[in-house]
């Protein structure tokens, strides 16, 4: 079931607008909806006013009128395996459940899989500020 993950991210990833780190990232997500949400990283010359592939996949599956994350891939082109950033795992946190499963690939596939908990085990639980 990750395969079609991976390639989705593998796709976006050429879609990155990286000219000033030369490091193009892509994400993937499988939603509550059973659609797969894509983003890449898009940069801005006044660092760090872009934003990462995880988020930006983000706002496409909530556009798309999905709220939750089943599953998500991450790759970049120059890392073998890419975990999000600390900013993106609180994002991802925001739609994920703990045990949500987070592919971390490279050029052939899936490398690595962890848990939203393992990436990120003390993230601020959104149920508990309602």
């Amino acid at each position: 079931m990750s395969q079609d993950l991976f390639e989705a991210a593998r796709d976006a990833m050429a879609f990155a607008h990286a000219p000033y780190s030369k490091f193009p990232v892509g994400a993937a997500i499988r939603a509550d909806d059973g659609k797969i949400y894509t983003g890449a990283n898009i940069e801005n010359l006044s660092f760090p006013q872009g934003w990462c592939a995880e988020p930006t996949a983000i706002g496409c599956m909530v556009m798309g009128g999905a709220k939750k994350i089943v599953e998500m891939a991450v790759i970049a082109e120059k890392l073998a395996l890419c975990p999000p950033c600390g900013g993106c795992r609180q994002k991802i946190a925001e739609f994920a459940a703990a045990d949500t499963r987070i592919y971390l690939c490279d050029e052939t596939g899936v490398k690595k899989t962890l848990t939203m908990e393992e990436l990120l085990p003390l993230s601020f639980k959104t149920d508990l500020l309602g």
